[in-house]
């Protein structure tokens, strides 16, 4: 029989562990994220709908970013056991360049109109966690401004070749004059993708205020008093800034740019240069061919051509056939740190988080960013762990396996 006894009132008090109540609202929602699904949903609640679904949104039937995200889901790992892994060296070299996380921050367009602090969040979030940031062609704060923001850091700067090719030069030259170690070359945007979401939206730059604005803004009064009290919003490299998002870039982008655009980039530019846009093995080889020093595999977020290819089902094939030549990183559709060690594990030199460190910005600003890298580093660091990996050197492609839902039909 159980024996039983009158409860001891010192040991009932020794099992509660009442928790300290934290007073900050911003700290306190961020405290309660465990993961970039919960960055994103505290993102949806405190960002006008506007906003948020250019951020979160994609092209079309916005097939590309769904296949993206699944492509990661599919993965299916294959630990190591009885392989010490106590501590973990998440450390890597990117493009000649010590990096403390295996990714960087990719650009983003529009960025302060997500939430006030903008790219100066990320930069200098990036910087204290000693990995690098991009500044877009289409930032809204100067690339004087984020080396300000992280002054010792690894600033990258993504470049669209516009009509106008005297603006991106100039852009180019200050770039290399801030000292920025990594020119992106963008080729994945010859004219706008169609978003439709912003288009249902109404979504524009600057925002324009009709009926549905302001009831939807009414439920969140702290984004407009950030908006209305900081810095006008607008391009901090470009001049025009009325219109819708594609109105925009079709205003400023080029359906005619050539591998001749590539040459004349190259010869203005001394520091590494990657080229970002790169969706089939052929246009990879072409490039390593011409020496340039990484190609960034990506569909733009699924942000362009819906139903283009998903770069990390691309990954494998690529390092077989260029990856001796050039550097490879790999964006699209990572929300979780599993998804970058499945990545580096099956060739990548590093990754790039775009919407991932967005949510965390929309959600609490550099605090928010903190905790987006804080999350993908905690799920890198277990991840290893679990498969038996205690440094980058030591994932491999047979750690992982890809699981595809789409394969090929053959041709007759």
């Amino acid at each position: 029989m159980t024996r039983r006894q009158v409860p001891n009132p010192r040991e009932i008090f020794e099992l509660l562990r009442f928790k300290k109540p934290v007073l900050n609202p911003s700290r306190r929602r961020l405290e309660a994220a465990l993961t970039i699904h919960d960055l994103r949903r505290i993102a949806a609640r405190r960002t006008p709908r506007a906003a948020f679904d250019y951020t979160d949104g994609a092209a079309e039937g916005e097939v590309s970013l769904a296949r993206a995200r699944q492509a990661f889901e599919d993965v299916e790992f294959s630990p190591r056991v009885l392989r010490p892994a106590e501590s973990v060296d998440t450390s890597t070299t990117i493009l000649g360049g010590p990096s403390r996380l295996p990714f960087a921050i990719a650009p983003t367009g529009f960025t302060r109109l997500m939430q006030t602090e903008g790219e100066i969040a990320g930069a200098s979030a990036a910087g204290a966690a000693g990995i690098p940031f991009t500044l877009s062609t289409l930032g809204t704060t100067s690339i004087e401004n984020v080396k300000a923001a992280n002054p010792d850091g690894r600033n990258w700067f993504q470049l669209y070749v516009m009509r106008d090719r005297e603006i991106s030069y100039g852009l180019v030259e200050r770039a290399q004059a801030a000292g920025f170690d990594t020119l992106q070359f963008t080729v994945d945007t010859p004219v706008a993708g169609a978003r439709l979401r912003d288009k249902r939206n109404g979504f524009s730059i600057p925002p324009q205020v009709s009926l549905k604005t302001i009831v939807n803004a009414a439920v969140r009064p702290w984004w407009w008093f950030d908006f209305l009290t900081t810095p006008k919003l607008e391009f901090a490299s470009l001049s025009s800034t009325g219109g819708t998002v594609g109105e925009l870039l079709n205003s400023a982008m080029d359906p005619t740019i050539s591998f001749d655009d590539l040459d004349v980039i190259r010869s203005m530019w001394d520091g590494k240069i990657v080229i970002k846009g790169v969706q089939n093995v052929e246009d990879a080889k072409k490039l390593a061919g011409l020496g340039v020093d990484g190609v960034i595999l990506s569909n733009h977020g699924g942000r362009q051509l819906d139903r283009a290819p998903v770069p990390f089902h691309l990954l494998p094939e690529v390092v077989r056939e260029v990856g001796s030549d050039v550097e490879i990183g790999v964006d699209t559709g990572i929300m979780n740190g599993a998804d970058i060690v499945a990545a580096m594990a099956l060739g990548a030199d590093f990754t790039m988080i775009g919407r991932a460190y967005l949510y965390g910005l929309m959600a609490g600003g550099r605090q928010g960013v903190m905790k987006a890298i804080e999350i993908l580093e905690a799920e890198i660091v277990r991840t290893m762990q679990l498969l038996g990996a205690s440094g980058i050197d030591e994932l491999e492609p047979a750690h992982v396996t890809q699981l595809h839902r789409l394969a090929p039909i053959g041709r007759s």
